[in-house]
């Protein structure tokens, strides 16, 4: 019983201690996604979801929750936007290549299509990312749209 109780008290100490170190955060300037925005012009309710669903993870500007300060949540949280700038960074637009932005532009609603994104894992936490049938459509739509234009810039070049 002595050992389990020093263990115990191991254990909490050091995931006390532990609370005072946390990774980098993705606190960036919103005004980054403006490249993304005045090229792509999505309709202001595909802004508004991509804002809800889309953006924390895949732009430079992540809103945090509470539960974000609480080691070891904040670097699963870390690496997760980490993964997702990785594959697609939307304040990173600007620097992408036009084949690369149709190609982005594709799997975004290939994704989002398949319900694949956004994550399972986001949609515990974040509710309002949970996206309808009709919000899936409008997506798609619009990201088809987008692509399509970036297609036909390519075959003109």
């Amino acid at each position: 019983m002595k050992i389990l109780k020093k263990i115990g008290r191991t254990l909490l100490f050091i995931l006390i201690v532990v609370q005072f170190f946390s990774p980098e955060k993705n606190e960036g300037d919103v005004t980054s996604l403006t490249t993304f925005v005045e090229e792509t012009n999505p309709p202001d309710e595909v802004h508004k979801i991509m804002k809800t669903s889309c953006f924390d993870c895949h732009s430079n500007s992540t809103r945090y929750p509470w539960y974000s300060n609480i080691t070891p949540v904040n670097y699963w949280m870390a690496d997760h936007v980490k993964e997702g700038k990785k594959e697609l960074n939307f304040s990173k637009w600007g620097n992408y290549s036009l084949k690369r932005k149709e190609h982005k532009m594709k799997e975004f609603y290939e994704q989002v299509e398949k319900k694949e994104m956004p994550l399972d894992s986001y949609t515990w936490t974040h509710s309002d990312a949970n996206l309808t049938d009709a919000q899936i459509k409008i997506i798609v739509d619009w990201a088809k749209g987008v692509q399509s234009n970036y297609a036909a810039q390519l075959k003109a070049n």
